[in-house]
């Protein structure tokens, strides 16, 4: 079964090569109109992602492709929508974005059959005038008309499409009384109404959805919900709460509530006619709550956000007593310090995923985290973590502390951005058999970075960036076989040819660099200069291009701060292993 779909992908690489493997096959229509729908699917996103694929094309998949997307592509217009109006199977259609897709276009897929799912988010040029087109296909299931141009008064039309069961009405100006006119949509379970106008008497109106499941009321004048017996998940970011499901009947069975930068005015109300002991997430992130106490009976806790709050190490046994069933903890930018993680330690069997970024932890920390055997991902970015703590009495021996992290054998990220590692304090991670992404970001980073890395057997994205890389360091760099990205952006030192040369050996890595980026630009540039004139560029006048690249003006030149002799010994010197530690040179600040 592999090998067959192994032969099935190269087929299908193979037919969306070129402009010429596209026409000797779509001339072929019959045998593609019995080409079974996963296979077209696959086929039309090939084409799609090499800017391969053009309206008459689409034709060819009229009798066999189910669902299309096309968010972002702003080459989408009335003309494509011609085509696909003409889909007999067509069930899912995602025009997200799509920033030319206007009202006239939306006419082409009228009365459509067989569509249950539409996505026109960010259609700015839909407005009222669309809704009645899409009113008519009586099939729809799914809608998302999020920040388009319609108002309340075509809010209110979409009560004839009584088999909805998800709307998004995102950034709409909904009111009270547009809200009122839905209650027929007795389907509804989702139903996104960020940043509309709706009141608390307008939120009455919801417990009239007998089957709503999901809500968003973000950015809204709700200050006090009403209790909804089916409820799973609410989001209330960013509002004034009072209270949450405040009521009588059954107490919602929530379990995710979302209430990032939201302030409660009266925290133990607020919270008290919740069911809180069915709660597997809650986001209360850049909030006002500072009474941690509600937490205390939440302990089916999964998914815990509590960045950018007021919590510190004297909320932490909170954190402790809900720990059990506790996967992912977000405390970034909080007062929590290495004393308080070190109290988690031993209550959070299940933990995966902490984040600790832009906190006061050190070093120290490293040596709790290490104790912690089920991480996966680990944010320390923005930290005091040096990677080294010097033994007392002694300036000349060193240890790494993130020998710590040997310990986590199900470690998959780490990002280390930011803070003060240096080369030799790498090496511990050489043993972390399962990292798959890691971040750096130092000025101290040279070229033995690169070579300690090389030997993590399953690293796929890699970034090293505003690192003293030279020219022979990244051409000494053998990159595990796994290696996908390689992020280099402020590499100062590395050359057009060194990057170009990399990119030769190992062509399935792509690289992140001012350099390619420029490339990238000019290159675009040169394609819509061709594709304008109808005219053909001679190679000499490329390579002149490609010789007088621009400096980006974010770009700061960090060779100031070097003089003459130093560059030339970073550009040319073999790449070096030896600890900055150990040779008791001065790393130059920035």
């Amino acid at each position: 079964m592999e090998k067959e779909s192994e032969l099935i992908r190269r087929c299908i690489e193979a037919a969306c090569q070129s402009k010429e493997s596209v026409e000797k096959w779509r001339r072929q229509r019959r045998t593609l109109e019995r080409l079974p729908s996963h296979l077209s699917q696959s086929l039309l996103r090939n084409l799609l992602r090499r800017r391969l694929l053009f309206p008459s094309l689409l034709e060819v998949f009229k009798y066999s492709v189910e669902e299309i997307d096309l968010r972002g592509e702003n080459s989408v217009d009335a003309e494509w929508m011609a085509y696909l109006g003409a889909f007999r199977y067509l069930r899912s259609l995602n025009l997200g974005d799509c920033h030319r897709i206007n009202n006239s276009a939306i006419w082409s897929i009228v009365g459509m059959t067989s569509l249950m799912e539409v996505d026109l988010s960010r259609c700015m040029k839909v407005t009222d005038a669309g809704v009645k087109h899409l009113i008519s296909i009586s099939t729809l299931e799914k809608l998302w008309i999020s920040e388009t141009g319609v108002t309340a008064n075509g809010v209110a039309l979409l009560a004839s499409l009584k088999s909805l069961s998800v709307l998004d009405l995102g950034g709409l100006p909904v009111t009270d009384s547009a809200l009122n006119s839905l209650q027929a949509l007795t389907k509804l379970r989702y139903l996104d109404l960020w940043g509309s106008k709706i009141s608390n008497q307008g939120a009455l109106v919801l417990q009239r959805f007998p089957k709503l499941s999901f809500l968003n009321l973000a950015w809204t004048n709700v200050t006090r919900f009403p209790n909804l017996s089916g409820l799973e998940c609410l989001n209330m970011s960013n509002c004034t709460i009072d209270s949450i499901l405040e009521g009588n009947g059954d107490k919602a069975p929530l379990l995710k509530l979302v209430c990032a930068g939201a302030t409660f005015t009266n925290e133990a109300e607020a919270f008290l006619y919740m069911k809180t002991s069915s709660l597997s997430l809650l986001d209360v992130s850049k909030s006002s709550l500072s009474r941690f106490g509600v937490l205390a009976d939440m302990k089916m806790l999964e998914h815990l956000d509590l960045s950018s709050g007021t919590v510190g190490d004297d909320s932490v046994e909170m954190i402790v007593c809900i720990g059990a069933n506790l996967k992912n903890l977000n405390l970034s930018s909080t007062r929590v310090s290495s004393v308080g993680i070190g109290i988690l330690v031993g209550h959070l069997p299940k933990l995966e995923n902490l984040s600790l970024s832009h906190t006061a932890i050190d070093d120290v920390a490293l040596s709790y985290i290490g104790l912690m055997p089920s991480l996966k991902v680990i944010d320390l970015s923005n930290t005091n973590i040096k990677g080294f703590i010097l033994q007392p009495g002694t300036e000349s021996h060193v240890d790494s502390t993130l020998t710590a992290l040997q310990n986590l054998s199900y470690l998959e990220s780490l990002n280390l951005e930011h803070t003060q590692v240096r080369d030799p304090d790498l090496h511990p991670l050489s043993s972390c058999k399962k990292l798959s992404h890691l971040s750096l970001k130092c000025a101290s980073l040279t070229d033995a970075t690169l070579h300690v890395l090389s030997s993590l057997p399953k690293l796929t994205t890699l970034h090293v960036r505003d690192a003293v890389l030279t020219t022979n360091g990244l051409d000494a760099f053998s990159p595990p076989t796994t290696l996908r990205v390689l992020d280099l952006m402020g590499c100062w030192l590395l050359t057009k040819d060194a990057i170009s040369q990399f990119l030769k050996k190992h062509p399935q890595v792509e690289i992140r660099h001012e350099i390619v980026q420029n490339l990238s630009t000019e290159h675009q540039t040169i394609s819509n200069r061709l594709s304008t004139s109808q005219q053909s560029l001679k190679g000499p006048q490329w390579n002149k291009k490609q010789g007088n690249l621009p400096m980006p003006e974010f770009l700061v030149d960090q060779r100031l701060k070097y003089n003459r002799e130093e560059l030339l010994a970073l550009q040319f010197s073999p790449l070096s292993l030896q600890s900055p530690h150990d040779a008791g040179t001065v790393t130059p600040n920035v």
